[in-house]
């Protein structure tokens, strides 16, 4: 008898305590929920051992990279909007050592109780099924050390390049575009090129160093336009080979020099400008004030840093605050976002004069759904580049994420600051905004 789908609704609405927002079609052909809407398919009863075990949002993304559970690309973003508030508004779960029985005698409610045994019998027998090999392993190592940031920048960079260039496009800038009326991804990502580069007041024979320089499209587009000495440094080995390559066949060669270093290593200072640019979520909120000071201090007096960083919003307790757990498990290992107000202390902390922020939120969303867009176009070839799972897990972070950007539950923002000389003069125009062109 084809049921599945009916008795998960029903069991799901009863202990969450309202309707399933999503219709559900279950392994067995069967289909339950609101007529019309977008449709969540169950494609195993596996990913209900794995929600069992992990309640949240966990269990339902290693379903998800399984291939458990699926979603049609017309409705993806639809999905994800209608168990938003089941995904981000949830209360952060147990760890992974608690038993599927211990949360069962959680509940205090006999009809929930049983509703939890019923979903149980349902998923049917076995222990937690293990988590997809895309998952990051156990970690070693100090959190941010060299050695473990290193590792954390593998797991995300040393995907592939040929990845890369099928959701990136041809300008390989893997960070927020700068959106006009009309304007293609490439147009976009030159124009938030050109913007940075006006920010930094860059002209030739200048000194650049641009710290997490992923593959050389900053540092290419400095050196071409604007005259610059250029080094990049990344921890990437994939990413620097190919950064090289495309220097080499750019001509650069003469005006760059792209590094695998840590930006801590980094001693040959002192430079005239110093770009950074989705770069800093990686460096952790206790390693923040080290980073901060590092750039200070490879800055000459008058040097400029532009500041290129994804922000969360604020918690009251800024102690409850938690990494979101598929970011940290399958994409970012050891990343942290920080409130912009906490960015900009620290950077004034560290000696800094913050000049200026401007907050680019908008213009990341629809660069993420011109990556998302690209994915899709090009499926079949990124799951060959290199499996099911890895490109499930790049479409559903790029898509819940530009939902994240449109909802203002994360933004991102362009911070200017000048290591201001002791005369005080910065060197900021007095009408600085003219760089917007």
């Amino acid at each position: 008898m084809a049921d599945a789908a009916p008795r998960l609704t029903a069991l799901a609405e009863e202990l969450l305590g309202y309707p399933v927002p999503v219709r559900i079609r279950a392994w067995d052909g069967s289909e339950a929920g609101p007529p019309g809407a977008p449709t969540l398919v169950v494609r195993h009863r596996r990913a209900l051992r794995r929600l069992l075990w992990r309640p949240g949002e966990l269990g339902l993304v290693r379903a998800w990279v399984a291939g458990e559970i699926e979603i049609a690309d017309s409705d993806l973003y639809e999905v994800l909007a209608r168990l938003a508030g089941l995904l981000w508004e949830r209360t952060p779960g147990s760890g992974e050592e608690d038993s599927t029985g211990s949360r069962i005698a959680a509940l205090r409610d006999p009809r929930l109780r049983a509703a939890a045994l019923e979903l149980i019998a349902l998923a049917g027998p076995g222990l937690p099924p293990a988590p997809p090999r895309e998952e990051a392993r156990r970690r070693r190592g100090v959190l941010h050390s060299p050695r473990r940031d290193r590792a954390a920048i593998s797991h995300h960079y040393d995907v592939g390049n040929d990845f890369y260039e099928l959701v990136l496009g041809p300008s390989m800038v893997y960070s927020c575009a700068y959106w006009d009326e009309g304007a293609t991804l490439e147009d976009a990502q030159h124009a938030k090129l050109d913007l940075i580069c006006r920010k930094l007041a860059l002209k030739p024979g200048d000194r650049l160093l641009d710290v997490g320089c992923g593959w050389g499209s900053m540092v290419m587009h400095a050196a071409r336009e604007y005259g610059v000495q250029a080094v990049g440094v990344t921890l990437s080995t994939e990413q620097a080979a190919y950064a090289r390559k495309r220097i080499a066949d750019a001509g650069l060669t003469d005006r760059i020099e792209v590094r695998v270093q840590d930006y801590r290593a980094v001693a040959d200072g002192p430079y005239d400008a110093i770009s950074s640019i989705g770069m800093a979520e990686h460096v952790g909120t206790a390693s923040y004030r080290e980073y901060a000071t590092a750039l200070h201090d490879l800055l000459k007096p008058g040097g400029r840093l532009l500041n290129h960083q994804i922000a969360r919003r604020p918690v009251m307790d800024e102690e409850t605050y938690h990494v979101d757990e598929f970011i940290d498990a399958y994409v970012f290992p050891d990343g942290e976002l920080a409130p912009a107000g906490r960015t900009v202390s620290l950077l004034e902390e560290a000696g800094f004069e913050v000049r200026d922020l401007e907050s680019i939120r908008e213009h990341y969303a629809l660069t993420l759904r011109q990556w998302v867009a690209n994915l899709a176009a090009h499926w079949s070839e990124a799951v060959r580049l290199t499996s099911p799972g890895r490109a499930r897990v790049w479409k559903l972070y790029m898509a819940a994420s530009a939902l994240s950007f449109e909802r203002n539950r994360i933004g991102v923002n362009q911070i200017l600051a000048v290591r201001t000389p002791d005369s005080g003069d910065s060197g900021v125009p007095l009408r600085a905004r003219d760089w917007r062109g």
